[in-house]
């Protein structure tokens, strides 16, 4: 009886100590420039600019060899070429980027318990617990080997307590690299790095903390929290939880089953193509801003038509990852004139953007100008501010819809 009182305890005290969290991110290097450099070993060590054209286009990604003189991606061509006029310049491929990553989503979805994808190149993995039974980072390196082995691409990984450092660790470990933060030295790690280091802190941010003579993490970790409260307000404890290795965020499962649709139900049956085209750009202009709002991007559009008579036809295409109108919108009045008997009036009709992945729009820098890209943050600035559809295009102010269902669980 005494020693089964002693192995409740035990059991007890297992269940409700705190596991040690083991968090790994990973990021695949320069990826555009690694995917087009598996197609053209003529590129490898040489610089390259995967983007525009060179008059009004923006670097989308580029390689380390380019970067050494200052080019980094969102950059003007033109201002990466009078840097690194050398550079090759690449206008890009949608569907080899989209392929290999998703190569290493099913590696890694056939590897680990949990992850989470939160880019086309990047992902979090969560192997908290499993060190009762095996060596996490063993697990990290085995899993970072075999995405180099089957998909030839240079990849790296960083491992920590949590996401905040495991994501530094990673650009510490780059390029094509792994680091190991251990349990407790997350402060001494970062102390040295500059705080420019630290994930989402904004260039307004770190100027002010100059301005206190705050420049290396070190310095920030000795700051007062309620200084920094009372300088930035709310984000004062953000700052300081960053700065201090403090991060309990956790991995939110992946899924490409996610999907975001919206339908238009007429008053009466419409058969006009002009109508059914504004509304169309209209549902389509709706969708991508709330993707871009969500951070994601969609890998498939789809129109679904409904006659009179209830009849329902429906079609899709893959497409390369993107939120952004001027491409979804062609694709859409595409599929309508494959949808659509224009002899028969049509009752509903529907757009659906499926295989969403978390994702910048900078996913499309490389087939978008700097004039375009600034278009669209402004445009996004003012409706997430003042309220849907407050900009848009004219083709699509005539009509509102119905019937919005917001990331469907397919």
């Amino acid at each position: 009886m005494l020693i089964f009182l002693v192995f409740i305890q035990i059991y007890f005290h297992i269940c409700t100590m705190e596991l040690k969290r083991h968090i790994v991110h990973i990021d695949l290097d320069s990826f555009f420039v690694s995917v087009e450099r598996k197609f053209n070993p003529d590129l490898i060590g040489k610089a390259v600019l995967i983007g525009g054209s060179a008059d009004r286009g923006v670097v989308a990604s580029c390689s380390y060899e380019a970067r050494k003189y200052g080019v980094h991606s969102a950059m003007p061509m033109k201002q990466a070429l009078k840097l690194c006029p050398h550079a090759i310049v690449i206008r890009g491929t949608h569907g080899r980027y989209s392929e290999a990553s998703r190569q290493v989503t099913e590696i890694i979805h056939d590897s680990v318990p949990l992850y989470q994808k939160t880019s086309i190149d990047e992902f979090y993995i969560d192997l908290t617990g499993m060190d009762r039974f095996y060596d996490c980072y063993q697990i990290a390196t085995d899993l970072r080997q075999r995405v180099i082995r089957e998909t030839g691409l240079p990849i790296s990984f960083g491992m920590a307590s949590g996401k905040t450092v495991a994501k530094m660790a990673t650009n510490q470990a780059k390029p094509n690299g792994q680091l190991l933060v251990q349990h407790g030295s997350e402060k001494e790690f970062m102390a040295p790095l500059s705080i420019r280091k630290i994930p989402m802190l904004g260039e307004k941010t770190c100027q002010k903390l100059y301005q206190f003579g705050i420049e290396k993490i070190g310095d920030l970790q000795k700051v007062d929290l309620r200084f920094l409260e009372t300088v930035f307000g709310k984000a004062g404890r953000y700052i300081w939880e960053k700065a201090n290795g403090i991060d309990s965020s956790e991995i939110v499962p992946h899924s490409d089953r996610k999907s975001i649709s919206t339908e238009n139900t007429f008053d009466a049956d419409v058969s006009d193509a002009k109508t059914l085209e504004t509304v169309l750009v209209s549902m389509t202009e709706e969708l991508s801003a709330k993707l871009r709002k969500e951070n994601k991007v969609a890998g498939c559009l789809a129109i679904k038509v409904r006659y009179a008579n209830f009849e329902t036809h429906t079609q899709q295409e893959k497409i390369a990852l993107t939120a952004a109108e001027h491409i979804l919108i062609p694709g859409i009045k595409n599929l309508l004139k494959k949808a659509w008997n224009q002899h028969r009036p049509i009752r509903l009709i529907g757009v659906k953007l499926s295989q969403l992945c978390t994702g910048s729009y900078q996913i499309n820098l490389f087939e978008d100008n700097e004039e375009r890209i600034r278009l669209y943050q402004a445009m996004d600035k003012i409706n997430f501010k003042f309220g849907d559809k407050t900009v848009c295009r004219a083709a699509g102010m005539a009509v509102g819809t119905r019937n919005f269902n917001p990331f469907n669980k397919e």
